[in-house]
C-alpha cells in the first residue's frame, strides 16, 4: 500500500482532536521506500524559511513606489515626526489606516527610543520582523499541507517556496497585500486543521487590518462552515467577535489620527468599487499581465498551478482511490481560494504584481499537486506496460520527474533573484553612499537643511529611512510624469489631521508639489540616454554637479526581455544594457536651501494664499 495512503488512513482513525494535534515526522513511519524516506521536520523547515526570508530582508529592493510613499514614509513620520504624505492619507479621503502602520511601528519606535540607531537600521529591523512573521506562517502552512494533501506534496511545496522569486519580493514587503498574504495563508492552514474559529479570525485580520479584498479567500471557508458543516451560528458569532475585536479599536485609532470618524477599509472599498473611475486612473494592464508576471515569479510552478484542476480530474479517473491524498476536504474546495482570486483579479483592468500576494503560498501548493498527480499518472501508465514488484511505491519509479522540476524551478528562481539584485538595487546603494558621505564629511552644518532632489526617477526613491538625518529632505523636480505626487506632512502635533488643498483623488498633477531646481543640494538621476526639456542630462552640467557615485541600473527598453529577467552568466552581459544611476552633489555647495512655505513644498505665494483660504473655510464649516 502506498505510504501516503496508509499515513492518511492512520490519521483518519484518530479522533478529530488527535488529528488536529498530529505533527510532521522526520520519516514516513509506514514506508520502506528509500525515495520517500526524507521528510523535513518543522524545526528544519523553520530554519530554512527564516534563512530565506532574512536574505530577502537584506537584499531585496523596494519594488513598489506605493510601498514607499503609502507605508514607509508615513511610518517614518510617526516615528521621527517627518515624512511624505499621499492623498490617500488626507483626512478628506482617509483610504489608509494608521492602525496598520502602528502594528509595525511600535517595535520600531521602541528600538529607536532605546538605542537611537541609524534610521536605515530601523528599516532593516522592520523587514527582519516581517521575514520572521512570514517564516512562522509558512511553517504553519507546511504542517497543514502535509496533513491535508500528503507529505510528498508538502515536501515539494517546501522546496518550491524556498526558492520562489515571488516570495523573495513579497515576504518582506511592507504592504497590506503582504500582510494579507500572512493571515490568509494562516487562515487556510487553520481551516485545513479544522480550527474554524481561528480561521475566521485570521480572515478578519487580513481583510480589516490588511486589505479588504482578502475576504475573497474566506468565501470557500464560509461555504464549508455554513453549507457543508451546518455551522452557521458559529460562523456568525465568530465573524461578529472578530469584526468587533479588530474594527472597533481600529476605528478609534484611525479617527484620532484623522481628526474625524473614519472606517478606512470601508473608504477603500467605496473608492475602488463605487466610484466612476475606481482605481483605473493609475494605469491598466492587458489580460496577459498576471500570466507573464506569474511565470517571472514562479516559473514552471506557475504553469503547473494553472492546470491543477485538469490534473485533479485526470487523477480522479486514472489514479487508484488509495493513492489520492486529500482526506478531509474535497480538493476543489481546498483550492477554491486560489482560483477564485485569479478569476476576480484577472477581470480587473487595473493590475499590479502585489495584487496576487495573498495567494502566493497557494501557487506552490497547486503546482506541487499537479506535479504529484503527474508522477502518479506516469506510474499508472508504467504499470500498464510492465510488471512491477508488489508494494512498489510510485515515488520509487517517478522521483526523477520531481527532481527535474525541482532543479529547473530552483535554477530559474535563483537566476531571477540574482537578476533583480543586479538590475534594481542601485537606489538603495546610492542612498547608503549618501549616508556614508554625511558621516565622513565635516562640512555639514547641524542647523542646515539639505535638499535631495529626484526628477523622472521619483518612484525609485527607497524611502525617508535612508536619508542621513533630519536635515535632509527629499524633493521632487518637474518631469514628464503628470500624476499627483506626495508632499510632506505638516510637522505639528496634529499633522495627520490637517486637510491640504492640493491633494486630489483624480491623479491630477499639482504644481505645488514641485521644487525649485536651483535649491537642490543633491540629485539622484538615472541616465539611459533618453532626454527631454523636463528630463535633461544632468550629468553633462559639469559646472553645476559633481559625481559622488555611479552604479549600473538596467535599461529595460534596450535589453533582451528574457535575459534581463533571468540572469544567465556570460549571455546576460552580452544582451542586457545598463544605464548609470548617479548620486550628484552641487558644486561648492555646503549651505542649506530652505523652502519658505507651510509644508515645505509650496513654493509660491499664490499656493500659500490658497492654503490660507482653504483652512479658513475648513475651520468655519
Amino acid at each position: 500500500m502506498p505510504a501516503d495512503s496508509l499515513h492518511l488512513r492512520l490519521l483518519r482513525k484518530g479522533s478529530k482532536k488527535d488529528r488536529a494535534s498530529k505533527t510532521i515526522q522526520n520519516k514516513d513511519p509506514v514506508s520502506s521506500s528509500k525515495a520517500n524516506a526524507v521528510v523535513p521536520g518543522v524545526d528544519t523547515a523553520f530554519k530554512a524559511f527564516l534563512s530565506a526570508r532574512f536574505c530577502a530582508a537584506i537584499w531585496a529592493h523596494v519594488s513598489d513606489c506605493d510601498e514607499t510613499f503609502n507605508y514607509w514614509d508615513p511610518l517614518h513620520y510617526l516615528i521621527y515626526g517627518r515624512g511624505l504624505q499621499t492623498w490617500e492619507y488626507s483626512p478628506a479621503f482617509a483610504l489608509r489606516s494608521y492602525t496598520y502602520l502602528l502594528v509595525h511601528g511600535v517595535p520600531a519606535w521602541l528600538y529607536n527610543s532605546l538605542f537611537n540607531p541609524n534610521p536605515m537600521l530601523v528599516f532593516y529591523m522592520i523587514r527582519c520582523i516581517l521575514g520572521l512573521s512570514c517564516a512562522l506562517v509558512e511553517v504553519y502552512f507546511y504542517k497543514a499541507v502535509c496533513r491535508e494533501f500528503g507529505i510528498q506534496i508538502g515536501r515539494l511545496w517546501l522546496i518550491f517556496q524556498l526558492f520562489s522569486p515571488g516570495m523573495f519580493i513579497a515576504s518582506t514587503s511592507f504592504l497590506p497585500s503582504s500582510f494579507a498574504m500572512y493571515f490568509c495563508s494562516a487562515a487556510l492552514a487553520a481551516w485545513w486543521h479544522q480550527r474554524y474559529n481561528l480561521a475566521v479570525y485570521f480572515v478578519a485580520i487580513a481583510a480589516l487590518l490588511g486589505w479588504p479584498f482578502a475576504v475573497l479567500v474566506g468565501l470557500p471557508l464560509c461555504y464549508d462552515m455554513v453549507v457543508r458543516q451546518k455551522k452557521m451560528r458559529k460562523f456568525i458569532v465568530w465573524t461578529g467577535i472578530s469584526a468587533t475585536m479588530i474594527l472597533v479599536p481600529m476605528t478609534i485609532i484611525d479617527s484620532s489620527y484623522f481628526g474625524r470618524v473614519v472606517v478606512a477599509p470601508l473608504n477603500l472599498i467605496l473608492y475602488n468599487v463605487f466610484t466612476s473611475h475606481g482605481p483605473n486612473l493609475y494605469g491598466t494592464e492587458p489580460f496577459s499581465y498576471y500570466f507573464l508576471n506569474g511565470f517571472l515569479n514562479f516559473n514552471v510552478i506557475w504553469l503547473l498551478s494553472l492546470i491543477t484542476p485538469i490534473m485533479l480530474v485526470l487523477g480522479y479517473y486514472f489514479v487508484p482511490a488509495k493513492s489520492k491524498s486529500t482526506f478531509y476536504l474535497p480538493p476543489w474546495l481546498s483550492l477554491a481560494p486560489f482560483y477564485l482570486w485569479l478569476v476576480v483579479f484577472l477581470l480587473q483592468p487595473h493590475k499590479e504584481e502585489r495584487f496576487l500576494y495573498p495567494i502566493y503560498l497557494m501557487v506552490g501548493l497547486c503546482g506541487s499537486i499537479s506535479l504529484d498527480v503527474a508522477q502518479k499518472l506516469f506510474f499508472r501508465i508504467k504499470t500498464w506496460h510492465s510488471t512491477l514488484p508488489s508494494g512498489t511505491h510510485y515515488l520509487d519509479q517517478t522521483m526523477w520527474i520531481s527532481a527535474i522540476i525541482m532543479i529547473i524551478s530552483t535554477t530559474l528562481g535563483l537566476s531571477r533573484i540574482v537578476s533583480l539584485y543586479y538590475s534594481y538595487h542601485a537606489p538603495l546603494d546610492l542612498m547608503m553612499e549618501l549616508n556614508t558621505f554625511y558621516r565622513s564629511d565635516n562640512t555639514f552644518k547641524a542647523s542646515a537643511t539639505y535638499n535631495v532632489c529626484v526628477g523622472k526617477d521619483w518612484y525609485r526613491f527607497p524611502n525617508s529611512f535612508f536619508l542621513p538625518s533630519e536635515q535632509f529632505r527629499i524633493r521632487f523636480l518637474k518631469s514628464e510624469f503628470k500624476g499627483i505626487l506626495p508632499a510632506y506632512y505638516t510637522e505639528s502635533d496634529n499633522g495627520t489631521a490637517v486637510v491640504h488643498p492640493y491633494f486630489n483623488d483624480m491623479n491630477s498633477e499639482e504644481e505645488a508639489m514641485y521644487f525649485n531646481y536651483e535649491n537642490c543640494n543633491f540629485l539622484f538621476d538615472l541616465d539611459v540616454g533618453r532626454y527631454s526639456e523636463l528630463e535633461p542630462n544632468f550629468v553633462e552640467r559639469r559646472k553645476e554637479w559633481i559625481i559622488m557615485k555611479s552604479l549600473q541600473f538596467v535599461n529595460s527598453a534596450e535589453s533582451h526581455p528574457l535575459l534581463r529577467s533571468f540572469y544567465v552568466p556570460y549571455f546576460s552581459n552580452l544582451y542586457v544594457r545598463y544605464g548609470n544611476f548617479y548620486l550628484l552633489k552641487k558644486k561648492g555647495d555646503n549651505k542649506s536651501n530652505k523652502v519658505k512655505s507651510v509644508n515645505e513644498f509650496i513654493v509660491n505665494k499664490n499656493c500659500e494664499n490658497l492654503m490660507k483660504n482653504h483652512f479658513e473655510f475648513h475651520f468655519e464649516t
